[in-house]
């Protein structure tokens, strides 16, 4: 084992929440599914999300704008049922929603294109005054029932992507900045404080960024904050129910995080806080990386320094029950979510599980490990396998860690009690059990079962001497592992007679 990489006493910083400020659920009617809401349970429980993020808000399958002719009587009315459901059951889970505003209403719409099995109407309203009103009555009605100080603290996010045609009609730039001001406008017309921004933008669009910035500081229009989106896989080749792709690294979300900051310097939007309000490995709802634990060591070292570069960055999504390529027709599909249908972790799952757990003091960070303290003085480290993209050569079946972690005093030896968690390709990974089982498309309960109990991270103990104030951590992760170490010093209260030895009745030494 090599000479161990000496971790600082002093922290370097503070460990940013960057990295579970907002998590994506596809669309927002899925929080009407016991199965969302079963899945956000879980994800609260063990992560602790504060804001979540889906499309469709305004879409036809929530009801909200109606037109009606009927008997000399004409006009348009609003509906909050399914709005109102939907946020009291993330307001209940413990999530504050991210609002993005889409898509069109088909009575408002100004063509018939739509993307996604469930039809998202992606034309521009055909009278965006109609529009701006639309917008305004659902803000007040948010704001009379959940109250003004609440509301102020939800992100509104104008529409989705409109820099591909599959969002955005043509990709009609012109057409979205006008949609962009009519909203904006209505916005602060009901209240000055509430937040609101775009354009939402998706991986290679930095041809926009220019002509946002110029157009919203010409109208002086409101940006509280920008947001855009982040993936890593190349374009896709399609195979029945599902597609491969090719991988970039996981550094080339980091590099997209950092790059609207650079392009917008020296413009009027300098500054502004960034969100990401979609990331992940691949774009697709049906490649099987995400089911991997590739995907979590891919995407550690994102959640370990994103906070570098943005305000936050929201994994897309938290559950598999999701349905833009329509209904899945396996437990195992290549979904996005941290969660199968039925609440099987994935390893990416774990991933976000170990980091809730790590220290607010960030002692250090390499390219395989984050090292964190709690205020008590445990000390928590993320240790992954660093992967490459398809084109570097496959990952070595070990990885070997090792770190000299400061814990106590260094005049005062003793003991340190470490408890590790680990996932890795055969490890704490359900989707190489479901591969082992013949990929059932439709578990049984027995198999069901066997599932979940081998998404489990593998966990274990040991004691390590401490010495001069110092632990050695010597470890071996598994080909494209991530493992949580927790370290705390032991306070022994082990009485004088007590002699393990004798617990069979045999004579001690």
């Amino acid at each position: 084992m090599p000479a161990p990489n000496v971790i600082p006493s002093e922290p370097i910083g503070s460990l940013s929440d960057a990295w579970r400020s907002c998590v994506g659920s596809g669309r927002m009617n899925l929080a009407l599914r016991a199965d969302v809401r079963d899945a956000l349970a879980v994800a609260q429980r063990e992560i602790g999300f504060r804001r979540i993020r889906g499309h469709g808000l305004l879409s036809d399958d929530m009801g909200v704008h109606r037109l009606y002719d009927v008997d000399g009587h004409a006009g348009t009315r609003y509906g909050f049922a399914y709005v109102d459901q939907v946020i009291d059951a993330l307001l209940e889970a413990g999530l504050d929603p991210f609002l993005e505003l889409g898509f069109m209403p088909a009575a408002l719409a100004s063509g018939e294109e739509t993307v996604f099995w469930w039809r998202g109407n992606i034309t521009p309203p055909a009278d965006h005054a109609e529009w701006a009103r639309l917008v305004s009555a659902l803000l007040r009605h948010l704001i009379d029932r959940y109250g003004i100080e609440l509301v102020r603290t939800w992100p509104i996010e104008v529409w989705n992507e409109p820099n591909l045609e599959q969002f955005w009609v043509g990709a009609d730039r012109e057409a979205y900045l006008r949609l962009y001001e009519a909203t904006v406008l209505a916005v602060k017309d009901v209240d000055a404080g509430l937040e609101v921004g775009g354009p939402a933008l998706s991986p290679g669009a930095d041809d926009w960024w220019l002509p946002f910035a110029d157009f919203v500081a010409r109208r002086d229009l409101p940006a509280d904050f920008l947001s855009f989106h982040a993936y890593a896989s190349n374009p896709a080749q399609h195979v029945p129910f599902g597609v491969y792709q090719s991988m970039r690294r996981g550094s080339d979300l980091l590099r997209q995080f950092a790059r609207p900051t650079e392009i917008l310097a020296g413009t009027a939007l300098a500054g502004r806080p960034m969100h990401v309000t979609e990331f992940n490995t691949s774009y697709r709802p049906d490649n099987p990386v995400h089911d991997t634990a590739y995907n979590a060591a891919a995407l550690a070292p994102v959640l370990a320094a994103g906070g570098d570069h943005v305000s936050s960055f929201s994994y897309w999504t938290v559950s598999d029950t999701f349905e833009e390529v329509g209904v899945p027709m396996s437990i195992f599909h290549g979904g996005f979510g941290l969660l199968t249908h039925r609440q099987i972790p994935k390893p990416t799952f774990h991933l976000y599980a170990f980091m809730a757990r790590m220290g607010g003091e960030v002692l250090a960070r390499g390219d395989d490990h984050l090292v964190t303290r709690h205020p008590d003085g445990r000390v928590a480290v993320l240790a992954w396998q660093p992967v490459g993209g398809s084109d570097d050569p496959e990952e070595p079946e070990r990885h070997e860690l090792s770190l000299s972690i400061p814990l106590g005093s260094a005049g005062i030896p003793g003991s340190a009690f470490l408890a590790r968690a680990e996932v890795d390709v055969a490890r704490g990974n359900a989707f190489a059990a479901w591969g082992e089982m013949g990929r059932p498309a439709s578990p049984s309960r027995r198999q069901e079962e066997a599932l979940r109990e081998a998404a489990e991270p593998v966990r274990s103990h040991a004691a390590l001497p401490v010495t001069g104030g110092r632990v050695r951590l010597d470890a071996s992760l598994g080909r494209h592992g991530v493992s949580l170490f927790e370290l705390s010093l032991v306070a022994d209260e082990t009485p004088a007679w007590v002699d393990d030895r004798r617990i069979l009745g045999r004579s001690g030494s």
